[in-house]
């Protein structure tokens, strides 16, 4: 009875040792001759990686988000800014803001017949993908509403432009894609997404 006793304290104590700090607090733990780390994210982040119990000792800590950001904020960072912004974002060149080449993912959206334009087919080089995405930024940056698939169709890197319910419609963003120079440009059909 006396080991079951014993051995039940150590594990209560063990516990409520192993408790004392989050993973976040241990990163951030001050060691000599090491550098320091500094975490910034948000509550819903923390919670996920400090877990359930850490909102009851967050009061006896202190709290690691508050003094993040306060530190944070006395680096110049603006209070509540996302530090997750992307270059797309906040990147600007001496003609203006870059085109956001980030891919989008159409909400409310089905499958269908339609055409697109291929403004590009090329090989399975590695300078081939290259110019298919250069191609696709290119466009991009001319038709910002246009959507751009780059993608890998066995054996050829391809770059295809829209999403065209009808041929007349195709038709005449191939005329516009021939003056701009892509004289290889042609309709294809196949399935388009579109919006409901």
């Amino acid at each position: 009875m006396k080991h079951l006793a014993a051995i039940t304290l150590l594990l209560a104590c063990h516990c409520a040792s192993a408790g004392a700090q989050t993973f976040t607090q241990r990163l951030q733990k001050e060691v000599k001759n090491q550098g320091t780390v500094t975490i910034t994210q948000s509550a819903e982040i923390d919670e996920l990686v400090n877990g359930s119990w850490h909102k009851r000792n967050q009061a006896a800590t202190g709290g690691t988000q508050e003094k993040a950001a306060t530190a944070a904020e006395s680096r110049g960072a603006k209070p509540g800014a996302r530090n997750n912004a992307t270059a797309a974002e906040t990147y600007e060149t001496a003609e203006g803001a870059m085109p956001d080449t980030r891919k989008k993912v159409m909400r409310g959206a089905y499958k269908t017949d339609g055409y697109r334009v291929q403004a590009f087919a090329g090989g399975n080089t590695r300078r081939d993908r290259q110019q298919a995405e250069r191609i696709g930024n290119e466009i991009k940056a001319l038709f910002p509403t246009q959507p751009i698939y780059v993608h890998f169709y066995s054996p050829r890197w391809i770059c295809r432009v829209g999403n065209y319910r009808t041929y007349e419609e195709a038709h005449q963003m191939l005329t516009e894609l021939r003056k701009l120079g892509y004289k290889q440009s042609l309709i294809v059909k196949g399935k388009i997404t579109v919006q409901y």
